[in-house]
């Protein structure tokens, strides 16, 4: 078998599917009927927090029917904001 072309790439996909399954089990918690303890809860936030970029929203209106600008930031994860 041949050697993977990219690692990081693989790393990646692996991020997002374990991000995929943090989301789906507290989604089953918040819609069904699995219980979690609020240590898991509050594990499982922290870790999304890790792997999943925040977004943030800043609106610039330069008033009197002026340009509205509507800027949208990631913050990637566990990187340090520029703010």
């Amino acid at each position: 078998m041949a050697a993977r072309l990219n690692k990081l790439h693989q790393q990646s996909v692996r991020e997002k599917i374990r991000a995929s399954q943090l989301v789906n089990r507290l989604e089953n918690h918040v819609l069904d009927d699995l219980e979690l303890t609020s240590s898991q809860v509050t594990a499982a936030l922290g870790l999304l927090r890790k792997c999943v970029p925040d977004l943030q929203s800043t609106e610039l209106d330069t008033g009197d029917g002026g340009l509205v600008v509507n800027l949208v930031s990631q913050n990637g994860g566990n990187k340090p904001s520029d703010a």
